[in-house]
């Protein structure tokens, strides 16, 4: 009965505001990847493609809107064994794009499991710590660490550095979350720290070739600037040219003269400074600073634990990948291969962000258990 009372509801004024910044973005996306790929000569060309994401995306907005979430988070260990079986896939059978190898071919297009991975990841974490109490290292730490690492490992391996520190956001978030003791987490902390030599040396020397020099890039502006660091730079000029209002549909000259490479994937906020400005840049971070606003809402009101978390790892993804994506084109931090939720071209990442929030509204609709 109270299953048929939930669907039987409408949309309110909370899901009315959410729905609408997550289109809002979507418009702001599509307009941009128009603006950089708009003389592309093909019969299929990016914006169009995003288009068909998007309509794609809502379909699975709606599918994890609809659906109780303690339905889905069931499913939440088979599908991380479908996503492990997938992205082994990948290492043997995937499609292999500028030194990394991460798609599965599907005719005409590619399936991104790396970027599924993340979502499936938020469910058998919080599904795991909901089941029962865990305390102790054991059940808090250690497990559910065992849980992330075989995921986390076939992702790195394909390179997709970006994906990989998403899981580690995921695990962090999930641990505050269930209130790990202050001494506890002084004590990962004082760990890390001394083990960082070793670990970065081990590390570093994992790394391709092309992220080292990433890495290099970032601290040094100056290197190599017509190799590794020449996306970096022309990011950079590209933001600071737009300037106050920017310089207008169409108008930028590091994304309208192809200076600026991939302004339709992870640069595309690049190419949205350049012809917006800084004001721009202030209306969309408002927009992205609302959509997070209310999923936090969603988070604390949750009718239970697993909604909560649920929430919360939905809410920490978001945030991890906007606040990266905006930093390493911004020069912030080093380039690592995150798009920009809502915005940048993408199949995988744009049906998976959709369905994500479509969870997130999911939880906020069967909070009041008498509705």
């Amino acid at each position: 009965m109270i299953d048929r009372a939930i669907k039987s509801r409408g949309f309110d004024s909370f899901d009315l505001r959410f729905i609408g910044l997550i289109v809002a973005i979507l418009g702001i996306g599509v307009l941009s990847i128009y603006s950089v790929t708009r003389d592309q000569n093909a019969a299929f060309p990016f914006y169009a493609k995003q288009v068909v994401w998007i309509l794609l995306g809502a379909v699975a907005f709606l599918v994890m809107w609809l659906s109780d979430y303690h339905r889905i988070a069931r499913l939440a260990y088979p599908a991380y064994a479908i996503i492990l079986v997938l992205l082994v896939v990948v290492l043997f059978e995937g499609k292999s794009s500028r030194g990394a190898q991460r798609w599965i071919p599907m005719g005409p297009f590619a399936f991104q499991p790396s970027e599924f991975a993340k979502l499936v990841l938020i469910l058998t974490l919080a599904h795991y710590y909901s089941r029962a109490p865990r305390v102790g290292w054991l059940q808090r730490v250690v497990l559910p660490g065992l849980l992330v690492f075989p995921g986390l490992l076939l992702i790195l391996k394909q390179p997709d550095l970006g994906s990989g520190l998403s899981f580690l956001a995921v695990y962090a978030a999930m641990l505050l979350m269930v209130k790990m003791r202050s001494k506890a987490l002084g004590v990962i902390l004082l760990s890390s720290l001394m083990l960082f030599p070793f670990a970065w040396e081990a590390m570093w020397g994992a790394l391709h070739d092309y992220q080292r020099q990433r890495i290099m890039a970032f601290v040094d502006p100056t290197h190599d600037t017509g190799g590794k660091g020449y996306h970096a730079l022309q990011s950079r000029i590209a933001i600071g040219a737009g300037e106050l209002t920017g310089k207008g549909l169409y108008g930028g000259t590091q994304s309208q003269l192809k200076f600026l490479p991939e302004g339709h994937t992870d640069f595309v906020f690049s190419v949205f400074a350049e012809e917006w400005g800084f004001l721009g840049v202030l209306a969309l971070l408002s927009l992205f600073a609302a959509l997070i606003w209310l999923s936090l809402e969603i988070a604390s009101r949750a009718k239970d634990q697993l909604g909560a978390l649920l929430a919360v790892g939905i809410t920490c993804l978001l945030s991890f990948c906007i606040v990266v994506n905006i930093g390493m084109t911004a020069g912030m931090f080093p380039i690592v291969g995150i798009p920009l939720p809502l915005m940048s071209y993408g199949g995988s990442a744009t049906v998976m962000t959709l369905a994500s929030l479509g969870l997130l509204l999911n939880v906020k609709r069967r909070r009041l258990s008498f509705l």
